[in-house]
């Protein structure tokens, strides 16, 4: 995880986690999971922006999240 990341709220990720069926989270838990996502998106968003930037853009579109997303899920 870079240091230079803001660490997420823990709320959403409890309410993803009971959505998908758990009955309780703990706040372990919680951090945890937040803690992979944050490094999983902080990926998404730099092959996003290197995506944009490699077609002279400054702007990201979906079109290079959806890309972004397929090399990093590899």
């Amino acid at each position: 995880m870079a240091k230079d990341k803001e660490k997420l709220p823990l709320m959403p990720f409890e309410r993803i986690l009971k959505k998908a069926g758990a009955k309780r989270v703990s706040r372990g838990a919680m951090k945890e999971f937040a803690a992979r996502m944050s490094d999983y998106l902080y990926r998404l968003s730099q092959e996003a922006a290197a995506m944009a930037s490699h077609a002279g853009r400054k702007t990201v579109l979906e079109s290079d999240v959806k890309m972004a997303r397929k090399k990093v899920t590899k």
